[in-house]
C-alpha cells in the first residue's frame, strides 16, 4: 500500500512540476521566469510566474528558479540602472533637487505614512522609464537565460544518463 501512494505521490508530482519535460521546454520555463523576476511588475513575479507556468503548461519549479535568479542584493541596482538608461535614452532628466530629495526622504521612517508619500512624489516622473527600462532589460535577460539554462540542463542530462548507464 505505501509503495502504491509512494508511486502515486511521485507519478502525480512529475505530471505537476514537468519534470520529464525536455531540456528545451525547461530551458523556456526557467527564461519565463527570468522574464518575471526582472520586469517592471516588482512584487507580482511570483504570482505572475506561478501563473504563466500553468496556463502554458511549463515545468513551475524552473519557472520559481527563473523568477528568484533576481537576488536581493541584485534588485535595487538592477531597477536603477535600467531606470536610468531607459531615461536616458527617452531623453528624460532627473527633475531638479532629485538627489537632494532621496537624501531627506531617507530622514524619515519607512512605518510613516509620509515616506512613501514623498516616495511615490520624487519616482513619479521615473515610472515610464523605469517600465520600459525594465520590460527590455527582461527581455535580454530572458533571451540570454534560454541558451544558459538549456546548456546547464542537457549537461545535467547527459551525466544523469552516463551514470545510470554505468550502473545498468
Amino acid at each position: 500500500m505505501i509503495h502504491l501512494t509512494k508511486q502515486l505521490i511521485r507519478r502525480w508530482l512529475e505530471q505537476l512540476l514537468h519534470i520529464e519535460d525536455t531540456p528545451e521546454r525547461t530551458a523556456a520555463a526557467f527564461a519565463l521566469g527570468v522574464f518575471f523576476g526582472f520586469s517592471p511588475f516588482l512584487g507580482f513575479h511570483t504570482i505572475l510566474g506561478i501563473v504563466f507556468a500553468f496556463l502554458l503548461n511549463v515545468n513551475r519549479v524552473a519557472v520559481l528558479l527563473g523568477v528568484y535568479s533576481n537576488l536581493p542584493w541584485i534588485i535595487a541596482p538592477y531597477y536603477a540602472g535600467v531606470t536610468m538608461a531607459a531615461a536616458r535614452l527617452m531623453g528624460h532628466r532627473l527633475p531638479p533637487g532629485f538627489r537632494s530629495q532621496v537624501v531627506a526622504l531617507f530622514e524619515l521612517s519607512a512605518f510613516q505614512g509620509e515616506f512613501w508619500h514623498r516616495l511615490i512624489t520624487i519616482l513619479k516622473p521615473l515610472f515610464v522609464p523605469y517600465a520600459v527600462g525594465s520590460f527590455f532589460g527582461a527581455v535580454v535577460l530572458s533571451m540570454l537565460a534560454y541558451p544558459l539554462a538549456l546548456a546547464f540542463v542537457t549537461s545535467r542530462r547527459r551525466i544523469h544518463d552516463m551514470i545510470h548507464h554505468k550502473h545498468s
